[in-house]
C-alpha cells in the first residue's frame, strides 16, 4: 500500500446553501479541478470525495456535498445523502457568502453541534475583499487562492485538536518480545497484498519499536518451534481461531484482527456484550450481516458462508439473514442481531454511529471476531490482552 485509503483518512464536510462556493472552495484546497463549478442551481448531486494531503497534519478526504436549499424534485434524496456524508464527518466546513448568517445556516450550525460534529465557518467572498472577521470564522477568495493557505493552517489546526486515533496494539506490547500474525492466504485475499487489517497492526508493531513474525496457519507449528523465545501475543485471522488456539500453549496471549479492529474502531464493550443476544438466537429471527466493503463472494467467505453456516448449526435452523454490503447502512433496524465486519473500510465516525444507531434502538451488535471468538470459546481469552472482560 502506497497511499493511505479513506477508511483511514478524517473527513472535511463542506456544507452550504446553493452556489455558495463549496465546489470552488474545494478546488481552491486540493489546487486542481475536482468538483464540477456551475452557475445552475443544483449542481452538486452525490457527495464528491477528494483525498489529499493536508500539511503539517497528513492525509484527509474532502467532501462536496449538494446546496442545503436544493429544492429541486431530488432535493430529498440529495440531503439524504448528505446526512449519510456527515456520519463519516470528523469536521464540517460551513460556507457562506456573508455575515450574519441565516436562520438556516444558524439551524445547521445547532444540529452540527448536538451531532457532536466540530464545525468552521468559511465566507466565501465570490471575488470581493476578504472582509473583517472574528476569530471563529475565517475568510477565503476561493476564486484567486487568497486566504486559503490560512484556512489550511486553520484546519490543520483543528482537525489535530479533534481527531482523535485509537490504539491498535502499541498500548499494550512491551519490550521487545516477539508479536505473532497468523495469515491465511485464501481465495478471496487480494493477490500480491495483505489485507488492511493486517497491514495496519504490523505497521503500528514496527512503529512501536517492536518485531514482528508473519506465518499461514499451515506453518504455525513450524514458526512456533523456529523462535527462541515464545511470543509476547499471537494475532490471527479469526476464520481460523479454533485452529490456531488449539495449536497454541493455552497460557500464550491471542487475539485476532478483527477483535483489534473493533477496539481501535469502536466500542469493543458494546460488540462483545452482544454474546447474550447469541444465546437468544432462535430459528427465523432476522439478523443482519454487514459487511463495510464490496467484494466478490466466495465459497468460503467468512460472512457470506461461513458465519451463516455457523448461526445455522448452533440455532439449530435457518435464520432470516440479510446482507448490507458498502458504505450504505440501512436507516430502519428491524433485527434481533447484527454482526459487522471488522469496519476497516470504513471511517471511525461512521461505525461510532452505526453503534450509537443501533444502541438508540435496542438492537445488539456484535463483530465478526467476536463472535467466531465466542463459538470457539475462547472469548475471554481473546479479550485478556486488552485487559477487559467485556
Amino acid at each position: 500500500m502506497n497511499k493511505a485509503p479513506r477508511a483511514v483518512r478524517p473527513h472535511i464536510v463542506l456544507l452550504g446553501r446553493c452556489n455558495v462556493g463549496k465546489s470552488t472552495l474545494i478546488n481552491a484546497l486540493c489546487g486542481q479541478e475536482v468538483a464540477l463549478v456551475s452557475p445552475i442551481l443544483g449542481t452538486t448531486t452525490d457527495p464528491v470525495y477528494k483525498s489529499m494531503e493536508l500539511l503539517p497534519f497528513g492525509p484527509v478526504v474532502l467532501v462536496d456535498t449538494a446546496g442545503q436549499d436544493d429544492a429541486s424534485l431530488l432535493g430529498v434524496e440529495r440531503q439524504r445523502l448528505t446526512a449519510r456524508a456527515l456520519r463519516k464527518a470528523e469536521l464540517a466546513l460551513l460556507v457562506v457568502t456573508e455575515l450574519p448568517l441565516l436562520l438556516s445556516e444558524e439551524e445547521l450550525l445547532a444540529d452540527l453541534a448536538l451531532r457532536k460534529i466540530p464545525s468552521l465557518v468559511v465566507i466565501n467572498t465570490h471575488g470581493q475583499s476578504l472582509p473583517a472577521i472574528h476569530a471563529d470564522v475565517l475568510a477565503v477568495n476561493a476564486l484567486n487562492g487568497e486566504g486559503i493557505p490560512a484556512l489550511k493552517n486553520a484546519l490543520a489546526e483543528k482537525l489535530s485538536q479533534v481527531v482523535i486515533e485509537p490504539p491498535l496494539l502499541h498500548d499494550i506490547l512491551r519490550g521487545e518480545g516477539v508479536v505473532l500474525l497468523v495469515v491465511p492466504i485464501d481465495k478471496a485475499a487480494p493477490k500480491g497484498r495483505l489485507i488492511l487489517p493486517q497491514v495496519q497492526v504490523l505497521r503500528d508493531i514496527l512503529d512501536g519499536g517492536h518485531r514482528a513474525v508473519v506465518c499461514r496457519e499451515t506453518e504455525l507449528g513450524s514458526t512456533l518451534r523456529s523462535l527462541s523465545e515464545p511470543p509476547q501475543l499471537v494475532v490471527t485471522d479469526s476464520q481460523v481461531f479454533g485452529l490456531v488456539a488449539k495449536t497454541l500453549p493455552p497460557a500464550m496471549p491471542l487475539t485476532s484482527f478483527s477483535i483489534i479492529m473493533a477496539r481501535h474502531k469502536g466500542n469493543l464493550p458494546q460488540l462483545t456484550g452482544a454474546t447474550e443476544a447469541l444465546a437468544r438466537l432462535k430459528p427465523q429471527d432476522k439478523v443482519l450481516i454487514a459487511e463495510a466493503c464490496t467484494h466478490h463472494s466466495q465459497e468460503d467467505d467468512i460472512g457470506r458462508v461461513k458465519i451463516p453456516a455457523l448461526l445455522k448449526e448452533r440455532v439449530g435452523g435457518e435464520l432470516c439473514i440479510t446482507w448490507q454490503s458498502g458504505q450504505t447502512f440501512p436507516e430502519e433496524l428491524d433485527y434481533k442481531l447484527i454482526i459487522h465486519c471488522g469496519a476497516c473500510m470504513i471511517t471511525r465516525q461512521e461505525m461510532l454511529g452505526r453503534l450509537a444507531l443501533t444502541a438508540e434502538l435496542g438492537i445488539p451488535i456484535i463483530n465478526y471476531g467476536v463472535l467466531l471468538a465466542y463459538y470457539n470459546g475462547i472469548l475471554e481469552r481473546s479479550l485478556r490482552p486488552f485487559n477487559t472482560n467485556s
